[in-house]
């Protein structure tokens, strides 16, 4: 029973922005309970007895009886999720002196006390303790948040320099006077360049805090693994045996091995960890032999965690391999994983993104228990991956990462950390002048110039994609819609299909509708088809992938259709995402009509049709598909739920033909001559492309006339425009007309545009 003044609590993960700042949230409650106040230092009791700030519990939180902590703070109070800790109001002294050391043994760090203060002000520190250095601008949110921290703010931190030395974990060597005490600006701080062996406690490599946007798959994995390891008891009183594995899967960079860690680490367990080829042996027996032996380990040193990566390197499908020792490598995992013989507390984590390429009988109950898909993070989670690859950096104010989490769609764990690595490149670059690579050290005046900025991040942005669109990835061209004259209807559309489901997503679940899955535009050559797709790329923010039909078509047998979901499967790995086809009548012509290698052109019609509407539900994927022929098109891939707008790209009116001379005239010199009013009325039939070659051919025949010449005069444009012919006819005007009449879509969108004007806040 706890005492008067104490109470007992479980303990519950920290929210991302509390991680490493020694804070705990207890509901106020519990605080008036105790007699304490936000920003008070508490004494917890678990294994271990340390102390933390504690603070208001979060809003999702208020009247619950749970404290928050972060995973350095329950690793030195020696409790994890879900267990009872007991919390009392310490009486605190403030520290003289506090000697420090850094954790990691091998790590040699040589830095003034007064930089590390700047760094753990206000923190609650004890003997054995582990104290993580963050971002000097989120020890300033700290103080902020706790009355009168704003005054200790001010005074401190005004009068130095916000320097940061990155995160870097430091063990508490000594404290004086002893005990939990509080380090604020009158505490002394020694630093010792190297680790000092604290016995009492292990250093956490990897918590629960270090995996971000993977907070349903962690609660999964608790459930399998944490809780068997922790209490058999609870499966021994249901009469059940306990899971034997779990299955990690998807997309390189997702998170896996590294969950696999922060499991073994958080659950106490022992880790084992087993790579395919050092497993892998010439010897016949030797490979298997070494697989017993680390199963035998792991039983010896139990609780244990086995931690298989790249499993389908050794355990692929046995009727596929041409090899006989993969063959008995298989049949010895399912062997051990499943045998006559008990395993005791091991369980087994498997990590692959491959996992059609797994022996069946490994995906079975009893082997591995259950599949745990590791998808590409959403926007929270990416906010919360940065938060954590940005914990230790110096950031300036004006790095807004809501920002950054928006722009990265498509972006896995692996691309923001990498993200983030080269934001700090840049900054690194920019003081690269300053500094002299021959002196031992580097002067204090030039690190504190070291900041990341929001510029930084976005430079990085132009160099670093999403790791599922290496192999398709394009250089989308920076055009905008102000670079496209005229089409304000067909503006309009795309941007109703591709803007309004990214920047409005909750709108559309509230009326409750599906956006757009495809965008049809047709009409004749040079009205601006894949210019309008790549503006929309550019304005929406969005992955983009821009399929050619000559990269589809194969000679082999099935490669085309492949290709097709291959690109697909990439799109929904990198959603949101538009996936172009140019000339899309050349990969999805009529079913029946295509002459030369039989039906390869209708498998690859079907394959497009059960993509874009199958029984896989096609989620954050529009595909734009662009063509001057429609006529030749499957009927099948025309109605709604396919492509849902069909849209004519008509040749420009007079008006629109006013606006693309004014883009394409905008960065040429001419002549107060040059009327592009009258331009306008006499390019009757030109397209955008007509246009550009009528302004491109006026401006060469100036040079021609005098290669020194200033501007260019309406002479020149005469001339040009007997020379440039239009490439539209009254005939194919009338012929795009009746098809959009055929299909209507298109026309019946205007309709109801004209009807019900969209209203302008």
């Amino acid at each position: 029973m706890p005492e008067l003044g104490e109470i007992e609590l479980r303990v519950a993960e920290a929210l991302q922005q509390d991680v490493g700042k020694g804070i705990i949230r207890m509901d106020n409650e519990l605080l008036a309970e105790m007699d304490v106040e936000p920003g008070d230092i508490v004494e917890i009791i678990g294994k271990r007895t340390t102390g933390a700030i504690v603070g208001h519990a979060y809003p999702a939180d208020i009247g619950l009886e749970i404290v928050r902590m972060d995973g350095l703070t329950r690793s030195n109070a020696g409790t994890s999720i879900g267990e009872t800790v007991t919390i009392r109001h310490a009486k605190i002294r403030i520290a003289r002196k506090v000697t420090l050391a850094p954790a990691t043994k091998g790590l040699r760090i040589m830095a003034s006390g007064d930089i590390i203060k700047r760094n753990i002000m206000g923190r609650a520190a004890a003997r054995g303790d582990i104290l993580s250095l963050i971002s000097p601008r989120r020890t300033r949110e700290t103080f902020r948040e706790f009355p009168g921290g704003e005054k200790v703010f001010r005074e401190f931190f005004e009068s130095t320099t916000p320097f940061s030395l990155g995160e870097i974990k430091f063990s508490v060597v000594s404290t004086n006077p002893a005990g939990i005490v509080r380090i604020n600006d009158v505490t002394e701080i020694e630093v010792r360049p190297e680790a000092v062996e604290i016995v009492e406690k292990k250093v956490p490599d990897v918590t629960y805090d270090d995996v971000g946007g993977l907070k349903q798959e962690i609660e999964k994995v608790r459930e399998m693994i944490e809780l068997p390891l922790r209490h058999p008891e609870i499966f021994d009183r249901l009469g059940i045996d306990p899971p034997r594995g779990v299955l990690l899967h998807g997309a390189p960079g997702t998170g896996k091995t590294l969950l696999a860690k922060a499991v073994a680490n958080e659950s106490g367990s022992n880790f084992v960890a087993i790579n395919g080829p050092e497993v892998m042996s010439k010897y016949v027996g030797e490979a298997e032999k070494k697989i017993r032996d680390l199963f035998k380990e792991a039983e010896e040193n139990a609780p244990t965690v086995i931690f298989i990566d790249e499993i389908d390197a050794i355990a692929p499908k046995r009727e596929e391999v041409t090899g006989e020792v993969e063959r008995r490598v298989v049949a010895q995992i399912l062997a051990l994983m499943d045998g006559l013989k008990e395993r005791g507390k091991v369980i087994v984590i498997g990590a692959t993104n491959r996992p059609d390429a797994l022996d069946q009988a490994l995906r079975r109950p009893g082997r591995f228990d259950r599949e745990i898909e590791l998808r590409v993070p959403d926007r929270d989670g990416r906010s919360e991956i940065l938060q954590i690859h940005t914990r230790g950096m110096p950031l300036e104010d004006d790095v807004d990462m809501e920002e950054i989490a928006d722009i990265t769609h498509g972006f896995v764990g692996a691309d923001l950390a990498a993200l983030s690595r080269e934001s700090a490149m840049n900054a690194l670059r920019r003081i690269l002048p300053e500094l002299d690579l021959e002196e031992q050290t580097i002067p204090q005046k030039v690190l504190e110039k070291l900041f990341v900025t929001n510029n930084d991040f976005m430079d990085a942005l132009k160099s670093i994609s999403p790791s599922a669109l290496r192999e398709v990835f394009i250089e989308v061209p920076d055009i905008r819609w102000e670079d496209i004259g005229g089409l304000q209807e067909l503006k309009e559309t795309l941007k109703e299909a591709v803007e309004w489901p990214l920047t409005n997503s909750e709108d559309f679940k509230r009326i409750g509708i599906q956006p757009s899955k495809g965008i049809l535009l047709f009409g004749p050559p040079g009205t601006g088809k894949t210019m309008l797709s790549k503006a929309v790329a550019t304005e929406s923010k969005a992955n983009f992938i821009s399929v050619k039909g000559s990269e589809i078509l194969s000679k082999w047998f099935g490669e085309s259709e492949r290709k097709i979901t291959e690109i697909f499967k990439k799109g929904k790995q990198a959603s949101p995402c538009i996936i172009f086809f140019d000339e899309i009548d050349a990969i999805a012509p009529m079913r029946g009509s295509a002459a030369g290698e039989p039906r390869v052109v209708e498998r690859m019609v079907n394959t497009l049709l059960s993509e874009m509407d199958g029984l896989e539900e096609l989620r954050g994927v529009i595909v734009i598909g662009a063509t001057n022929r429609p006529d030749l098109i499957d009927a099948a891939l025309l109605r709604p739920g396919r492509f849902d707008e069909v849209v004519l790209v008509s040749p420009p009116d007079e008006k629109a033909r006013l606006e693309i001379l004014k883009v394409h005239t905008k960065s040429m010199a001419l002549d107060d001559n040059v009327n592009l009013v009258d331009l306008s009325k006499r390019a009757e039939g030109y397209s955008g492309a007509d246009i550009e070659a009528l302004c491109r051919k006026a401006g060469v025949i100036a040079l021609h006339e005098n290669i020194k010449i200033e501007k260019v005069s309406k002479r020149h444009f005469e001339a040009a425009l007997s020379k440039v012919n239009p490439s539209t006819t009254p005939q194919t005007k009338e012929y795009y007309e009746e098809v959009a009449r055929r299909l209507g879509r298109g026309l019946e969108a205007k309709k109801v545009r004209e009807e019900f004007p969209r209203e302008v806040a």
